[in-house]
């Protein structure tokens, strides 16, 4: 290998660890969003949101996936995961899935005064759909 060559291979590795350094850099520093305080790209019923997903996954997703959702259904389970954090459960007797709403560490003490059965009103980040919806960092909206 001769020194241009040389010269070249060096320069390029560290063209491209300042690239990787600034990505790194730019995903880590990205703001977190804060549901509670943000307004709902999509307003839905639980039912349609598992329907959609159930009928057509690939356009649900493209559709749901990282969006902001409002979701309002009746609860069919509440129980905490092994962190403590609370998850609620909407679903009806139609449905072959359900919606999973994990609760953000702030509305954990919220979920006392909730009932099975009970309508409510749940903010959250739509992630994905195995087997049931699955919304994250979720508030109580009532």
């Amino acid at each position: 290998m001769t020194r241009k060559t040389r010269i070249i291979v060096i320069i390029s590795m560290l063209i491209i660890a300042l690239i990787g350094t600034f990505i790194y850099t730019a995903v880590y520093n990205k703001p977190h969003i804060d549901v509670s305080e943000t307004a709902p790209n999509i307003s839905i019923e639980s039912s349609v949101l598992l329907d959609d997903f159930l009928n057509d996954e690939t356009q649900a997703n493209s559709k749901y996936l990282d969006q902001i959702i409002e979701i309002s259904g009746a609860i069919s389970e509440i129980t905490t995961n092994k962190d403590g954090n609370g998850i609620i459960t909407l679903s009806n007797e139609n449905s072959i899935g359900s919606v999973i709403c994990h609760l953000s560490p702030e509305e954990n003490k919220k979920i006392n005064s909730l009932k099975k059965e009970q309508k409510i009103t749940i903010k959250g980040i739509c992630t994905g759909y195995l087997m049931d919806v699955i919304l994250v960092k979720c508030v109580l909206v009532y």
